[in-house]
């Protein structure tokens, strides 16, 4: 298992457009990706899961992976998140 957390820097938060970006750089990984915001855990590859989160500026999120691919789908997570100015 490999896990990374994040802090949301993006005025708007994660709302559809980032979500979108961070379903599509994941949805091509074999291993189990989640997402965990205030207690609660989705599946990264749905977007109606991220979305449902409701990720404000300031929150702290943590990505879990599980899988033969988990490095490699954290890292295009980080990347997402870093490229887009999402999080730090």
């Amino acid at each position: 298992m490999a896990e990374k957390t994040f802090t949301i820097i993006e005025e708007s938060g994660i709302h559809a457009r980032p979500a979108t970006l961070l379903v599509q750089a994941v949805s091509n990984f074999s291993s189990e990706i989640n997402l965990e915001h205030n207690g609660k855990s989705v599946n990264l590859k749905s977007i109606m899961g991220v979305m449902s989160l409701g990720i404000a500026k300031g929150a702290e999120i943590k990505v879990i992976a599980s899988g033969s691919d988990e490095n490699e789908a954290i890292a295009a997570v980080t990347e997402t998140i870093t490229k887009q100015g999402l999080g730090e």
